[in-house]
C-alpha cells in the first residue's frame, strides 16, 4: 500500500471483458480503492471487476465522459485520485514515482506521460507520446466536455515523468467503429462551443484543416519513424477531424434548412 497518502483510481469500462483485467492488475497493491463506473456493459466485464475486488457502478452513459469521471471522483475516498481508461494500464515506474512525490507535494494536480499503441505498436514519435493530465487531489478539480473531456484545476499542476501505457484499438474495425460514435458527440460539442460558426470555418476544417493536421503528425512530429503504422494513424487521424466537420456541417446545413422553412 502507499505510504504517506491514499489514492484512488477510477476506471471508466464498458464492454472491456478482453482488457480491463490487466487494468485492473496493474493497480494491485498501489490504489487503496478502485471504482470502476461501468456504462452497462452485455459482457463480462461486471463479473472481472467483481472477481478483482474493485467497486462496481452501472452508470448509463448520457453522452459525457466527463460527467463519467466526476461521478466516479464524487464516489472516491481517498486523497488523491487517478482517472483511467479501461484499456490503461499502470507502470511500476509511475507507481514509484507517485510514493516518491505525492505524500509531500504542494500541486493540486499531475501530468504524466501516456504511451500509446496502436494495433500493438507503440509509438514514441507522430505526437502520440504525450503528457496526459488525470492525477489530482480529491476537491481540487473536476472534468469538462462530452469526448477527450478536460480537466479544469484548481491549484497549480506539476509534471510526474512516468508512463502510462494506453492499448486503446485492437483493429482497424475498432479505431472506426469507437471514432465514429466519438465523432457525433465532438459535433455536439463544437455546436455548443463555437459562436461565431459559419460555412466559410466549416469549409476551412473539411479541407485545410485535415492535411495541416496530417503534416503535423507525419512530418513534424515525425510520425514517418513509426514506419506504417505511423503513415495508417496519421491519415486515420486526419480522417477522424475530416468526419467530426462533416457531421457539423450536416447538422449545420440541417438547421439552415429548418430556419429558411420557416421564413
Amino acid at each position: 500500500m502507499p505510504r504517506g497518502y491514499s489514492l484512488s483510481a477510477v476506471v471508466l469500462s464498458r464492454n472491456c471483458e478482453k482488457k480491463i483485467g490487466k487494468c485492473l492488475a496493474s493497480l494491485k497493491n498501489f490504489a487503496d480503492e478502485v471504482i470502476v463506473v461501468d456504462g452497462e456493459s452485455t459482457d463480462n466485464t461486471k463479473e472481472i471487476v467483481l472477481q478483482a475486488g474493485a467497486k462496481f457502478y452501472s452508470h448509463k452513459f448520457l453522452g459525457s465522459f466527463a460527467a463519467e469521471r466526476n461521478f466516479g471522483t464524487d464516489n472516491a475516498s481517498s486523497e488523491w485520485v487517478l482517472q483511467l481508461d479501461s484499456d490503461e494500464i499502470v507502470s511500476e515506474d509511475f507507481k514509484k514515482k507517485c510514493d516518491e512525490i505525492l505524500p509531500k507535494t504542494e500541486y493540486a494536480a499531475f501530468k504524466f506521460l501516456r504511451k500509446n499503441a496502436f494495433l500493438g505498436h507503440v509509438f514514441k514519435y507522430g505526437g502520440w507520446y504525450h503528457w496526459s493530465q488525470h492525477l489530482f487531489k480529491k476537491g481540487y478539480a473536476h472534468y469538462e466536455g462530452r469526448v477527450h473531456e478536460k480537466m479544469i484545476v484548481d491549484g497549480k499542476v506539476g509534471e510526474l515523468a512516468a508512463d502510462i501505457l494506453h492499448f486503446p484499438f485492437d483493429s482497424i474495425t475498432e479505431f472506426l467503429d469507437r471514432q465514429n460514435r466519438y465523432t457525433d458527440l465532438q459535433a455536439k460539442d463544437i455546436l455548443d462551443e463555437e459562436k461565431e460558426l459559419d460555412i466559410k470555418k466549416i469549409k476551412y476544417n473539411l479541407t485545410w484543416k485535415p492535411l495541416k493536421l496530417f503534416k503535423k503528425m507525419y512530418f513534424n512530429k515525425k510520425g514517418y519513424k513509426e514506419g506504417l503504422p505511423g503513415l495508417v494513424f496519421s491519415i486515420l487521424f486526419s480522417w477522424v477531424h475530416f468526419v467530426k466537420w462533416a457531421k457539423v456541417w450536416e447538422i449545420y446545413n440541417n438547421s439552415e434548412k429548418a430556419l429558411k422553412s420557416k421564413s
